[in-house]
């Protein structure tokens, strides 16, 4: 048995031993541990700035110009103030989205099936895709390298709890989530949706399932400074973790990695999508049944982008064993095997911005199997992934690059009265919303009381509200994650004896 060698360590990070508490928990020394972003790269400048304020920098990273620090409950404010910081934002826990609880979930995706112990890709394939040679990282609670179906494809990481080169599972989730990935095919066990990628172990969660944002971060700054191409990230947080996190996501993406995170376990609801699933950069994983059927734990809301099979999945576990788990954690690895197929059958950069995760992730969005309300919606989002359509579309030279995103506000607002209920309509000018909200309150002469925004699904072009009399104000305007557009121009319908648009 070999091992691979680790990838050289090009991160600067100061060597401490992580801790690992619910945000705002202090230390005996009576410090709390925070993420500093600056407007310039910091140095050693701004790490005399920390200590001036009772403070230690603990981390450091390139992909955002940010540090992790611990300083004292009373330095924030000061800090926030002081020249060159952009923010200072708790260091939020993110928790893995699984739980313990054949391989249906890589046949219900239509992976490429096994056919006597050959993977056999579409016909269009001159050779069988299996993710060869793509790099995927799983950030998680670390793997067990060890185990006989992932040896193989074990190819290094990094574990950012310990700060050393050995990201060995010490609690089980990851090794899990790998296998769904990279599971080998070697006639026993189980089979990986991209069973000869390149698999990275990046330990960013204890043998609790918990870790901190800073320690995704380093990972994340790891990940481009060691060419990772897919990132599976099978965790998350119910707290925005505040801008630096979502920089360094989103120049994560800008670096062309295909990012991918479980939307969480949070069950049904109008937005119960977790961070970072829920930021624009990242793809947004929902969980389904075998009978097609949404999770009852899984999150839901205008953020999920697909959805795959996360309930009951049989995979491997620590020790060299197999078992089964659920949660959307499970979910997330069959749509990161999807991506790195959909790489490895050598998506061109279709509208040459120089990266191909873009066309990576349209693919595997604009494939899905639409399931429940047609067209996206918050529970599947696009659908169930396809692995066997996305390959055959990255395959064909002839495919058209991903449409150039458009997120105008909606116009041509209208609304009529009837009775009490007030029909609207609106033209719709965007081709990446993830929603709507739309707004209305009561007109006073020339003052409006607006009322809270109500959300409505993407590609909605008409709704209906029920009022008491009086003239009411109408507006909408488009959603892409926490992104908003303007609102439409204003309208106003009366309800009530004379009805009718005024």
């Amino acid at each position: 048995m070999h091992f691979a060698r680790l990838p050289s360590i090009l991160l600067a990070i100061s060597a401490f031993s992580a801790v690992l508490r619910p945000t705002g928990a202090q230390d005996p020394d009576n410090t709390i541990p925070v993420l500093i972003r600056f407007n310039d790269p910091p140095g050693q400048a701004q790490a005399d700035l920390v200590s001036s304020h009772g403070g230690s920098v603990t981390r450091q990273f390139r992909i955002v110009p940010a540090v992790a620090a611990r300083i004292p409950p009373g330095a924030a404010a000061a800090l926030r103030n002081a020249p060159g910081i952009a923010a200072v934002e708790p260091d939020g826990i993110v928790t893995a989205h699984g739980e313990y609880d054949v391989v249906w979930g890589v046949n219900k995706v239509k992976a490429p099936v096994v056919h006597s112990g050959a993977w056999i890709g579409p016909d269009v394939s001159p050779v069988p895709i299996k993710g060869t040679g793509i790099r995927v990282a799983v950030l998680d609670t670390g793997v067990d390298y060890t185990h006989p179906d992932l040896w193989a494809n074990y190819s290094g990481g990094y574990d950012f709890v310990n700060n050393d080169s050995d990201p060995r599972d010490d609690q089980g989730h990851g090794t899990h989530v790998s296998g769904t990935i990279a599971g080998l095919i070697d006639g026993a066990g189980v089979v990986g949706v991209a069973p000869e990628v390149d698999l990275y172990a990046l330990k960013v969660l204890s043998s609790t399932g918990s870790g901190s944002f800073s320690a995704i971060i380093s990972a994340l700054d790891w990940s481009v400074n060691n060419g990772m191409q897919v990132l599976n990230l099978s965790l998350g947080s119910s707290s925005d973790p505040g801008t630096t996190v979502r920089a360094a996501f989103d120049n994560a993406a800008a670096a062309g990695l295909v990012v991918l995170a479980s939307a969480g376990n949070s069950g049904a609801g109008a937005d119960t999508v977790g961070w970072p699933a829920k930021y624009d950069s990242v793809i947004a994983v929902a969980s389904t049944t075998s009978t097609d059927a949404i999770s009852s734990f899984s999150s839901t809301g205008p953020a999920v982008e697909v959805a795959a099979p996360g309930s009951s999945i049989y995979s491997t576990l620590n020790g060299g064993g197999y078992g089964y788990m659920s949660g959307t954690s499970m979910a997330c690895p069959h749509a990161a095997g999807v991506a790195a197929l959909i790489l490895a059958a050598g998506v061109t950069d279709a509208n040459g911005n120089g990266r191909r995760n873009d066309e990576a992730r349209w693919i595997l969005s604009t494939t899905a199997t639409d399931l429940g309300t047609a067209g996206r919606d918050n529970q599947f989002g696009n659908g169930l992934i396809n692995a066997e359509a996305a390959v055959i579309l990255a395959f064909d030279p002839n495919a058209p690059p991903p449409p150039a995103p458009i997120f105008n506000a909606p116009s041509n607002l209208a609304g009529t009265a009837s009775g009490s209920t007030v029909n609207l309509t609106w033209q719709d000018n965007s081709n990446v919303e993830t929603g709507f909200q739309l707004q209305y309150g009561l007109r006073n002469k020339n003052s409006v009381s607006w009322g809270t925004p109500i959300s409505l699904p993407a590609n909605t072009t008409a709704t209906a509200v029920t009022l008491g009399n009086g003239t009411w104000a109408f507006r909408v305007r488009a959603v892409n994650g926490t992104a908003v557009t303007a609102y439409s121009s204003v309208i106003n319908v009366t309800v009530g004896s004379k009805g009718g648009k005024k």
